[in-house]
């Protein structure tokens, strides 16, 4: 598996990105949806990550500078035919080894409360995030939580 930095270009990862907003303004409150269509990461502050074999797209993921000493994750999507297999775990590994490079001092995310965040919130915290209050412009709701990692 290759973990790439993507330009958003292909049909592939457009088209998972697209499922990605579409699924999520579908089964989450709009006040407490924060998910990015595809013209927001194409923003300077955002950098798409992309999980290859072969020409094979696994799945992606995103860091937002927040400031120069923060970042966030962004858009984590594992393909459908590759989920259970490793991918989002690998993404985010990169993107902490990226944030890392960058000098940020933490790292965080906001992912939802529901039985289908499950195994997000279960990887995130894994991988050594930690619960906290929300940060940035997010508004507390009972379909949102927050997460976050001190990288230094």
């Amino acid at each position: 598996m290759i973990v790439k930095l993507d330009d958003l270009s292909t049909p592939a990862i457009r088209s998972l990105l697209a499922h990605h907003f579409t699924e999520l303004q579908a089964k989450t409150p709009s006040e407490s949806c924060y998910v990015l269509d595809l013209t927001a990461l194409q923003g300077p502050s955002i950098s798409v990550f992309s999980a290859w074999e072969g020409t094979e797209l696994l799945g992606c993921g995103a860091l937002q500078e927040l400031t120069p000493s923060a970042g966030e994750i962004k858009s984590m999507r594992t393909a459908p035919a590759y989920l259970r297999m490793g991918v989002g775990r690998v993404i985010v590994q990169h993107i902490i080894g990226e944030a890392r490079r960058r000098g940020y001092s933490e790292l965080s995310l906001e992912t939802g409360t529901d039985a289908s965040f499950a195994s997000a919130r279960a990887l995130y915290a894994g991988l050594g995030f930690e619960f906290c209050g929300p940060f940035g412009k997010y508004v507390p709701a009972g379909d949102n939580c927050f997460m976050t990692m001190a990288l230094s």
